[in-house]
Order: C-alpha cells, then sequence, then structure tokens
C-alpha cells in the first residue's frame, strides 16, 4: 500500500483528505506576533481582517523536516511506501525539507515536487491516491503525475495589486496604476512559477479570458478537468466563471478555497481555476 502526503497549499478541503486518505502538512503563517499553522488555526478571512485592523503584513514559512519525519512515521505504520507530492519548489522551500526527512527511511519515502499549487496541487495529490488505491506501483503514479505536469496550468487574476506589492511581487508605481486604469492581471502558475499571463481591462473582461483560455485548454489537449479556485470575496465570479463552462465538456472538480498561505500573496477577491489533462 502507497501513502499520500501532501501539504496545506494543496487547499484540499478536511473532507477530501478523509475521502482520499491523504495527509497534508502544515505550512506557517507569521502574523500579528504569532504563528499559526496553515488551515488549521488561520484562514484568509482572519488575515484580511487582521490587516484592515492595521496589523503589519504576513509572511510565511515552510515545515520543518522534522514534522515531515512525523508524518512518514505515522504513515509507514500502515503502508509499504509514501509518495509525498508539493508545492513548486520555486515558490517554496517546503519540498526540500521533505526530501530531507525522507533520507532517513530507506527508500520507502518518495519526495515529487509537483512543480504546481492549490489545487493544481491538490488534483495531482487525488490522482495519486487513486491510483494507489487501484495497485499501481509507485513507478507508475509518479510518471502519471509528471505526464500531468507537462500541461497542466493555473489561471487566475487578483482583484486589488496591492498584496503583490505588499510582499514584493511587483513595485508599488505598478501597483498604483494598475488601480487607476482598473488593469486586472492574468497570471498563470506553470513549469513551478507565477508568471504574468496577460492583462484586461476590468474584471469582466478577465474573466471572460480566463473562460476562454480554458476553452482553448481543452480543445489542444483533450479531455480536461477543472477545480475552480478563490479567496474570499471571489465566490460569486467564480459562479458566473462555472456557469459559462458549463457547455465545454471541461470535468467540473468544484469549488476550492485559497488558504491563508495563498491568500497572504493573493489578497481578498482572487479568482481563477487550476486545469489538468485527464489520461
Amino acid at each position: 500500500m502507497i501513502s499520500i502526503i501532501t501539504d496545506s497549499t494543496s487547499d484540499l478541503t478536511l473532507e477530501e483528505q478523509q475521502q482520499y486518505a491523504i495527509d497534508a502538512v502544515p505550512l506557517y503563517v507569521l502574523f500579528g506576533g504569532q504563528t499559526y499553522r496553515d488551515g488549521l488555526e488561520i484562514t484568509p478571512a482572519d488575515l484580511f481582517r487582521g490587516l484592515r485592523e492595521g496589523k503589519k503584513t504576513p509572511s510565511t514559512s515552510q515545515p520543518s523536516p522534522a514534522e515531515f519525519a512525523q508524518a512518514y512515521t505515522t504513515a509507514l505504520e500502515h503502508s509499504s511506501e509514501v509518495l509525498s507530492v508539493h508545492i513548486s519548489g520555486q515558490l517554496s522551500g517546503t519540498v526540500g525539507s521533505a526530501r530531507l526527512a525522507a533520507q532517513d527511511f530507506g527508500g520507502r519515502v518518495t519526495v515529487l515536487d509537483t512543480h504546481t499549487v492549490a489545487m493544481g496541487l491538490g488534483m495531482q495529490a487525488i490522482r495519486a491516491s487513486q491510483m494507489g488505491r487501484a495497485g499501481r506501483s509507485m513507478a507508475e503514479i509518479v510518471d502519471a503525475l509528471e505526464q500531468v505536469q507537462k500541461s497542466a496550468v493555473i489561471r487566475f487574476t487578483v482583484d486589488t495589486l496591492d498584496f503583490l506589492r505588499m510582499n514584493g511581487r511587483i513595485g508599488g508605481a505598478a501597483a498604483l496604476l494598475g488601480g487607476l486604469l482598473n488593469i486586472k492581471p492574468i497570471l498563470a502558475v506553470r513549469g513551478g512559477k507565477v508568471e504574468a499571463a496577460g492583462r484586461a481591462r476590468g474584471a469582466k473582461k478577465a474573466q471572460a479570458e480566463i473562460v476562454q483560455f480554458a476553452r482553448d485548454f481543452a480543445t489542444q489537449n483533450g479531455p480536461t478537468r477543472a477545480s475552480f479556485i478563490c479567496t474570499d470575496g471571489g465566490e460569486a465570479t467564480l459562479e458566473e466563471m462555472r456557469s459559462a463552462l458549463s457547455d465545454s465538456g471541461i470535468e467540473d472538480f468544484g469549488n476550492h478555497k485559497f488558504g491563508a498561505v495563498i491568500a497572504t500573496h493573493a489578497g481578498p477577491g482572487t479568482y481563477g481555476l487550476a486545469l489538468e489533462v485527464v489520461n
């Protein structure tokens, strides 16, 4: 039997973690002089409320190798192997901590950088669980996930550029100009990093561009599944986008919320989707 371990940036719900027997090791959010476990002790709503009250910009940190070692020890009590799948190493040091911990388990733990985050990561973890339950080998599962990674992408937009500015992702002048002109950046997570994928004048055009991108992706790649993702304030737009894609033939993997770690950088009103090819 193969156990699947991921981290909290997968944004899997507790119900999904239980359904697919996936353990998510939490990252940390440092905020207001306290350290909180992502997904367990702090929500995006807590962050946004604290910032409105004047608290300093939060920061985030990865789990320690010792925390991964504990998760692996527990998993190996009832499994022969562990597959540990994580947020892109270009976005976080989490996968590095996991690899350090794995060295002490005699080859029974395989660590995989999924080159993505949020439900891009979450869908890979679920796929790994399904394959493991079907009796597939570690090599077969890893190969399947690596094939998924070649085309998988997250496409999203943010409501305000202020959070990207506060976290050093763009300059203050760019944020100010974008706000004045109502420019909505279209961003992508592909190949392990966040990159600019375009921009739109206004929220409706940004939404339409993401919807069209999803349609084009499915046309080019074949059977596709999509997970719709947002922070607080993005729910209504997310439903509009889901409705607009209801006739596209894309498999709807449901709505998911970004956790506090991702929300630290994205801010309220962020929304988008994670796409992967079904194979």
